[in-house]
C-alpha cells in the first residue's frame, strides 16, 4: 500500500502533466500496476469477470435447504448435491456454505433493577497452582449487585460448597446487607437437579437463604446473558486484576483483590450515570438492602472420622495428629479455609492449621510424646534402637561388620549383653578401638573391653543368673554415669 502523498503525486503527473503510466511507473520505480490502481479511473479499472465455479448451478438449491434448515451439516448438504450431479470436493462446497448460512441475530432488552433488590453469583476459574507437592485448582467466588455494580470477590483453592457458602457469608458482611434475589448459574452447588421449569436447589444453599432472608433464582440453561453483569466483572477481574500478578499467599493475593475492588473498581463512572461513581451508587443502595442477622451462617465442613491404629486423621490429602486416647473413637472433623478441629462428643481435643500440601503430617508434639509415655515400644525403645541411643557409634559399627557378613540382629544381642556387664562409657571406648582397628567383630570388642579393665586394675563384675528369676529377664534399668556420684562425695561434709 502506497501512502497518500505518493498517491498526489500521481495523479497530478497522470491527469495534470499528461504523463503515460509507463514513464510514471519508471521515474518513480513503481510498478505499472500499482500506478493503475492510485489513479482509480474506469479506464484502468474494469470490473473483473468472475471465474465460473462447478457449485453455480446449485446456489439457488442450497439458498433453498439452508433457509429451511440453517444449522444442516456442510457433511450432509455434500451428499445431497452429489446425488445431483455434483462432482467437485467437500472443501469447496464448505466456503460456498459459510457464505451462504443465514447468521441468526438474537435482540435483548436492556435490564434494569431496583436499588437492593438482585445479586448475582458465579465461580470463575484460574487455572492451578503448586502448594507444596499438591497441585491446587484457584478459584474466584465473585458476587456483583445488579443496581450499583459493586462487587465482592475472594479466591479459594477449590470450588466447594462449603467454600461457596463462605464466600457468601463474607460477601454479606462486606457489602453490608443482603440483596432480596440472588441469581446463580445451573452450577451444582446451587441446583443439584432440572426438569424443564422445574429445578431443585441444594439443601445447604436453601439453609443460607432461610438464614439470610433472600430468594434464589436460577438462570435459564444456556442463558448466560440473564447474569451479564458478574460474567463482565469475571473477565474485568482476568484481565485488569490477575493478569500478571503474582502473589505469595493465598491471604495476600486476596488482600490484594479487595484492595484493586477499593481502588480501581469502585472509583469507576457508574453505567446509568457517567458523572455518578461505582462507590456513591453503592452508598445509595446499602440502606435498601436486607439486614444481616444477629449470627452469621456456619459455613464449615463437618465429617465424621475414625482412626483405628495410628494417632492421625486423613482429610483433603493430609494427615492431622490426635491424642492417642482417641484412637478407635468416633470422631467429628470440622474445617474451615483456614483450621481444622478434632471433636469427641462436644469437646474439642485437637487444633491444626489447615494444610493444602499433599500428604503433609500437622502434628501437635504433645499427641507424639503422650504416645510415647503411654506405648512402651513406640519409637525408640525397641532393642537397637536402645543400643544406639546408649552408644551411638554402634550404627558404624554395625554397618561395617554387616558388610563382611555378619547377623545384624545376632550382633545386636551380643553387644546389649556386653552393655549390662561394661556400661555405655566402657563400651564405648571399645567401640571406637575396634572401628580404628577395622576389626568389627564382637570377639574383638569383648577382647578390647576385657583389657582395657585390666589395665585399669578392676574385678570384672559377676555375672547375673537370671535362671533362678525369670521375672528380671525384661528388667531395663537406665545407667547413670559415675561423675553423678563424684560430683556428690565433692560436695559432702568433710567432717562426715
Amino acid at each position: 500500500m502506497i501512502p497518500p502523498e505518493l498517491v498526489v503525486t500521481l495523479r497530478r503527473l497522470f491527469y495534470a502533466e499528461h504523463w503515460k503510466i509507463g514513464t510514471i511507473a519508471k521515474e518513480l520505480d513503481l510498478h505499472h500496476e500499482t500506478v493503475r490502481r492510485a489513479l482509480e479511473t474506469d479506464r484502468f479499472n474494469r470490473p473483473r469477470r468472475l471465474r465460473p465455479s462447478i457449485l453455480d448451478p446449485f446456489v439457488t438449491f442450497l439458498r433453498q435447504i439452508l433457509d429451511q434448515y440453517p444449522r444442516l451439516r456442510s457433511t450432509r448438504i455434500f451428499q445431497m448435491i452429489q446425488q445431483r450431479g455434483y462432482t467437485g470436493s467437500v472443501v469447496q462446497l464448505r466456503r460456498l456454505v459459510a457464505r451462504l448460512r443465514p447468521i441468526p441475530r438474537e435482540a435483548f432488552l436492556r435490564l434494569s433493577t431496583f436499588a437492593g433488590e438482585q445479586a448475582q453469583v458465579d465461580w470463575a476459574d484460574f487455572g492451578t497452582v503448586l502448594i507444596g507437592r499438591a497441585r491446587r485448582r484457584l478459584s474466584c467466588f465473585v458476587l456483583r449487585l445488579s443496581f450499583s455494580r459493586a462487587l465482592y470477590l475472594e479466591f479459594f483453592f477449590d470450588q466447594s460448597l462449603e467454600n461457596f457458602l463462605r464466600g457468601h457469608v463474607r460477601a454479606f458482611h462486606d457489602l453490608g446487607g443482603v440483596t432480596r434475589v440472588i441469581l446463580y448459574d445451573n452450577l451444582r452447588s446451587a441446583v443439584l437437579e432440572r426438569r424443564g421449569e422445574a429445578f431443585h436447589f441444594n439443601p445447604r444453599l436453601l439453609e443460607l437463604c432461610a438464614h439470610y432472608h433472600f430468594q434464589p433464582q436460577p438462570c435459564r440453561p444456556a442463558r448466560g446473558n440473564e447474569k451479564g453483569k458478574v460474567e463482565r466483572a469475571i473477565q474485568d477481574i482476568r484481565h485488569s486484576f490477575a493478569a500478571a500478578r503474582p502473589f505469595t499467599t493465598l491471604a495476600d493475593y486476596n488482600a490484594q483483590a479487595l484492595r484493586w475492588r477499593d481502588e480501581i473498581v469502585l472509583r469507576r463512572p457508574w453505567p446509568g450515570d457517567p458523572a455518578r461513581t461505582v462507590a456513591e451508587l453503592l452508598a445509595e443502595e446499602k440502606p435498601r438492602l436486607l439486614p444481616l442477622p444477629a449470627h452469621s451462617f456456619d459455613s464449615d465442613l463437618l465429617l465424621p472420622v475414625f482412626s483405628r491404629k495410628i494417632i492421625y486423621i486423613r482429610f483433603d490429602r493430609n494427615d492431622y495428629s490426635i491424642p492417642p486416647e482417641a484412637v478407635g473413637h468416633p470422631l467429628t472433623l470440622v474445617a474451615s479455609d483456614t483450621t481444622v478441629r478434632i471433636l469427641d462428643g462436644t469437646t474439642e481435643i485437637a487444633r491444626h492449621r489447615r494444610s493444602y500440601d499433599h500428604r503433609e503430617p500437622i502434628e501437635d508434639p504433645a499427641h507424639k510424646q503422650a504416645l510415647l509415655a503411654i506405648k512402651r515400644k513406640a519409637l525408640g525403645s525397641t532393642p537397637s534402637a536402645r543400643l544406639i541411643r546408649a552408644v551411638p557409634e554402634t550404627h558404624e559399627f554395625l554397618d561395617l561388620a554387616f558388610q563382611r557378613g555378619e547377623s545384624a540382629a545376632v550382633l545386636t544381642t551380643q553387644l546389649l549383653r556386653l552393655l549390662d556387664d561394661y556400661g555405655d562409657n566402657e563400651l564405648r571406648a571399645a567401640i571406637q578401638q575396634a572401628i580404628e582397628r577395622n576389626t568389627p567383630r564382637v570377639s574383638s570388642v569383648a577382647f578390647l573391653l576385657h583389657r582395657n579393665r585390666s589395665a585399669s586394675q578392676r574385678r570384672p563384675p559377676l555375672p547375673v543368673q537370671l535362671h533362678h528369676r525369670p521375672e528380671l529377664a525384661d528388667l531395663h534399668v537406665q545407667p547413670h554415669s559415675p561423675e553423678i556420684y563424684d560430683e556428690l562425695s565433692d560436695n559432702s561434709d568433710p567432717s562426715d
